[in-house]
């Protein structure tokens, strides 16, 4: 599919990125990577390829950021949707054939991950936990609202987005649906290596502060909107 390419957004991955790289490239797809600041730069671990583009922030700017600057670059060339691999390798670039079908008038994909047994209870308590606040947001059940391997159409540069960090990943699936969009869901396997071997940049703390703010706010937001729309309604 000429009009999909794949964005990779990495901060200090060095062990993992390569081959997350190469598996993508393997796909035939245009593959835009954005180093979010990493100490060792990501062009330094690769030989060039023409389906490749590697983008960076000089310093850590955020997920959220760096995959909107992905999303710039793929407008710029001319795909209409990305889909987005993390760097830690969690991610089976493969795993993008199972998205691709789902990629239409105007979607969000998001692949929902197979947890087995090893997947930590934390992780398991965080997804149920956001999905159930983007229900209250939305009024959608999502299965998987943590998952950064998603589809998305370039129309959510065109979103009003505030957030650099992982709660854009929230905003964005919040304010698309809030635009009368739809979002699909398709089962996909990852990787998720023996504890304590993992390397995550997600920040227990900090994280998921920010996380708490973005659903407190758009929770409130979607308040003032529903009120608002039945107030349209009434006036008719």
């Amino acid at each position: 599919m000429n009009h999909v390419c794949i964005v990779i957004p990495v901060y200090n991955n060095p062990k993992t990125i390569k081959n997350v790289i190469k598996d993508s490239l393997l796909l035939d797809m245009f593959v835009i990577v954005v180093d979010d600041g990493s100490d060792i730069e990501v062009s330094s671990l690769l030989e060039t390829d023409t389906n490749l583009t590697i983008l960076r922030h000089e310093k850590n700017q955020g997920k959220g950021l760096a995959i909107l600057r992905g999303a710039k670059e793929a407008r710029e060339r001319g795909f209409e949707y990305l889909i987005s691999i993390d760097g830690d390798g969690q991610h089976y670039p493969k795993e993008v054939a199972h998205l691709l079908p789902l990629l239409k008038n105007g979607n969000i994909v998001i692949g929902n991950r197979k947890f087995e047994e090893n997947v930590p209870n934390s992780s398991k308590f965080g997804r149920q936990f956001s999905n159930f606040w983007i229900w209250t947001e939305t009024g959608k059940w999502l299965g998987d609202t943590q998952s950064g391997f998603r589809g998305y159409p370039l129309s959510i540069l065109d979103l009003e987005l505030t957030h650099n960090h992982y709660d854009l990943e929230i905003e964005v699936l919040v304010k698309h649906l809030w635009s009368k969009k739809e979002i699909k869901e398709v089962e996909i396997e990852v990787y998720y290596p023996p504890k304590g071997t993992r390397v995550s940049h997600f920040d227990k703390v900090e994280d998921n502060l920010r996380l708490s703010k973005i659903h407190s706010k758009l929770f409130f937001q979607n308040i003032l909107r529903v009120l608002r729309l039945t107030l349209l309604k009434l006036k008719r």
